[in-house]
């Protein structure tokens, strides 16, 4: 019974996806990607109502609207990002694996939107992508980045990289942690069976910029660790 209502859970959200993804393509061709963000975050946040999946949201308004911020996350499974940009209550481009932007429909969203590929094999291909991404943060543009690279396998997280905290060192901005509870067991890597339940985004108090500042990298990149940690809910 779980394999049939995952098939049919999945088909829906395809099929959703898919249209809004072609209507998105469509848009971009007329409006400037912030334009049309808020209509994006509404279609990503119907994906998850379609697909039976509540999503509860929490320390949202903690975030100041007119700050430009690093926001980090966990990184679970493909429900992250579809997560992350309907709930982060401000215009946001995402840093996401090279891999990502060949892929159908999704691909041509993300390059369409200016999100940013990174090769988090190649450490000269990474550098230039931090580059990049540190250039948005100079212009007033959030960036999300998921500082594990890789999604869990166990529902614990891995260790974090070091190029997103000289990241944050480098564009001179705080960063704002995030929790995401729930999706491990929504799904899990290399298995598609789905298991629709309650999830849940957290926002904890940002890591302000002077804190950014007098920090050394690991010890910026453990203090973040800490404060995602503390954010995800275990069943």
């Amino acid at each position: 019974m779980r394999k049939v209502i995952s098939i049919l859970l999945w088909a829906v959200g395809f099929l959703y996806f898919g249209i809004c993804c072609t209507i998105v393509i469509v848009l971009t061709y007329f409006f400037k990607p912030k334009t049309i963000d808020p209509l994006i975050k509404k279609m990503l946040r119907v994906l998850f109502i379609i697909m039976f999946i509540p999503v509860e949201s929490e320390g949202a308004e903690k975030i100041d609207p007119d700050r430009t911020m690093l926001f980090m996350s966990n990184h679970v499974n493909i429900f992250d990002v579809p997560l992350l940009q309907g709930y982060i209550p401000k215009y946001v481009r995402g840093v996401e694996a090279t891999r990502q932007f060949k892929w159908p429909f999704y691909g041509w969203v993300i390059r369409r939107l200016g999100n940013i590929p990174i090769e988090r094999e190649n450490i000269h291909a990474s550098i230039r992508s931090i580059h990049r991404a540190e250039a948005y943060l100079h212009d007033g543009v959030s960036i999300v980045i998921l500082p594990e690279g890789h999604r869990t396998l166990d529902g614990k997280m891995r260790p974090f990289k070091k190029l997103p905290f000289h990241l944050a060192k480098q564009a001179d901005v705080g960063i704002v942690p995030v929790g995401l509870s729930g999706l491990f067991h929504l799904k899990q890597k290399g298995s598609w069976i789905l298991r629709p339940a309650p999830i849940k985004i957290k926002f904890g108090d940002p890591i302000p910029v002077d804190k950014v500042r007098n920090l050394s990298v690991p010890e910026l990149r453990d203090l973040t660790y800490k404060k995602i940690e503390a954010l995800i809910e275990r069943p």
